[in-house]
C-alpha cells in the first residue's frame, strides 16, 4: 500500500513537472512575435456617427486590416458623452455612447490624449471615462486626475507586457488633468521621461510605446520639436514612438535602431480641406523580445463621407535587415 502510494505520488509529481515544462515551452513559443497595429485620428460624430445610428458600420472598408494584428490601438479624436458644453474653439467633436460598441469591435485600446477629447469640458470627459470602463474598452493618456492620466496602460499579450502612454501638446492646455479634475496627459519633457522610465522599472513593461499628439496641421514633415522629443523618449527607454494630429502622413525615422513614425494622418473624419487629409496609414509593428524587428503600413483612403477604405497601393515599411522601403505590399491581403 505504501509502495503504491509512493508510486502514485511520483506519477503525480512527474505529470506536474511535465505540465510546467509544457506551459513554459508554450509560453516561450508565444513570445516569438507580437504584432501591434496603430490607427490614426478617429472621429465618431458626424457621418461616422450617423451611420452607426442607422445600424451601419463605418469600419466596413477596413475590417480586414484590424484582423492582421494581435493588439489594435487608435487615437479617439473626440469625446464620447451626452453631457457638457462646447468649448470656444473652431471645431468641437462629441459622439454618442452607442459608438463605443462599434469601435470596440476593432480596437483593443484608445488614446484619449488629444486636443478634442476635452471639447465639452471635464464633466463630459469624466463621463467618457466611465462609459469606456463600462464597455471594457481600455484607454490611456487621460484619467480622473493628473496621476491617472500619466499612468501607462499595461496590456498583457503572448507573454509580453506592453506599456502604452499617451500625451498631447497641442492647444488648448486647459484640457489637461489636474490633481483633482479629469483630463488628458500633457506633454512636458521631464514628466514624459519619468513616465517612460517608470513604465519599465515599476510596471515591468517589456515594451514601452508613447502615442503622441503633436506637430502642426498639414505639415508633411515633422518639425524640430517632434524630432527632439522623439529622441529624448527613446533615450529614456521607449521602444518606438508613434504620432498623430497633423491630419496628414509625415515622414519616419530610425534612431538607435528604434522606429519613429511622426504622424499616421487621418483614419476616420469627415472634416477635410485638402487631398492629403484624405489619406492615412494603419501602422503595424512587429516585436520580439529584443524590440521592434520591423514595421509596415497600409494606406487608407477616406471617401467623401470621411470613412476609411483600404487601398491596394504599395506603402512604406522597414526592417532591421533591409532598412526603409517605400514600395512594400499592403497589410490586408
Amino acid at each position: 500500500m505504501k509502495i503504491t502510494t509512493k508510486i502514485s505520488i511520483g506519477i503525480i509529481c512527474l505529470l506536474a513537472q511535465l505540465a510546467v515544462t509544457y506551459e513554459s515551452n508554450a509560453q516561450q513559443s508565444k513570445k516569438g512575435e507580437l504584432t501591434l497595429l496603430f490607427a490614426g485620428d478617429i472621429v465618431l460624430d458626424g457621418q461616422a456617427g450617423k451611420r452607426i445610428e442607422e445600424g451601419k458600420d463605418p469600419f466596413d472598408g477596413v475590417r480586414r486590416i484590424f484582423a492582421q494584428a494581435d493588439v489594435r490601438v487608435a487615437n479617439l479624436e473626440c469625446v464620447i458623452a451626452t453631457t457638457g458644453d462646447a468649448a470656444d474653439k473652431n471645431f468641437t467633436f462629441r459622439a454618442h455612447p452607442r459608438t463605443i460598441a462599434v469601435l470596440g469591435k476593432y480596437v483593443d485600446a484608445v488614446s484619449i490624449a488629444n486636443n478634442h477629447s476635452g471639447d465639452f469640458g471635464p464633466e463630459a470627459f469624466a463621463e467618457m471615462l466611465g462609459l469606456l470602463k463600462q464597455s471594457q474598452l481600455p484607454y490611456f493618456g487621460g484619467g480622473y486626475n493628473l496621476k491617472q492620466a500619466h499612468e501607462p496602460l499595461i496590456i498583457n499579450k503572448h507573454g509580453y507586457r506592453i506599456a502604452l502612454l499617451g500625451y498631447n501638446e497641442f492647444m488648448p492646455r486647459s484640457f489637461e488633468a489636474t490633481y483633482d479634475q479629469a483630463g488628458i496627459a500633457w506633454s512636458e519633457d521631464e514628466h514624459v521621461i519619468a513616465d517612460i522610465r517608470a513604465a519599465r522599472k515599476i510596471h515591468r513593461a517589456d515594451f514601452v510605446i508613447p502615442f503622441m499628439h503633436w506637430g502642426w496641421e498639414n505639415e508633411m514633415k515633422a518639425g524640430p520639436r517632434q524630432r527632439e522629443l522623439a529622441r529624448k523618449m527613446i533615450d529614456a527607454g521607449a521602444d518606438a514612438v508613434i504620432g498623430g494630429h497633423p491630419h496628414v502622413i509625415q515622414d519616419t525615422e530610425e534612431y538607435k535602431g528604434k522606429p519613429i513614425i511622426y504622424s499616421l494622418g487621418n483614419f476616420m473624419i469627415d472634416l477635410m480641406d485638402n487631398p492629403a487629409q484624405a489619406r492615412g496609414w494603419a501602422l503595424r509593428l512587429h516585436l520580439k523580445a529584443n524590440g521592434v524587428q520591423a514595421w509596415d503600413t497600409q494606406v487608407v483612403n477616406l471617401d467623401e463621407l470621411g470613412l476609411p477604405q483600404a487601398s491596394n497601393e504599395a506603402s512604406a515599411c522597414w526592417s532591421r535587415q533591409a532598412g526603409l522601403k517605400s514600395d512594400c505590399k499592403p497589410i490586408a491581403p
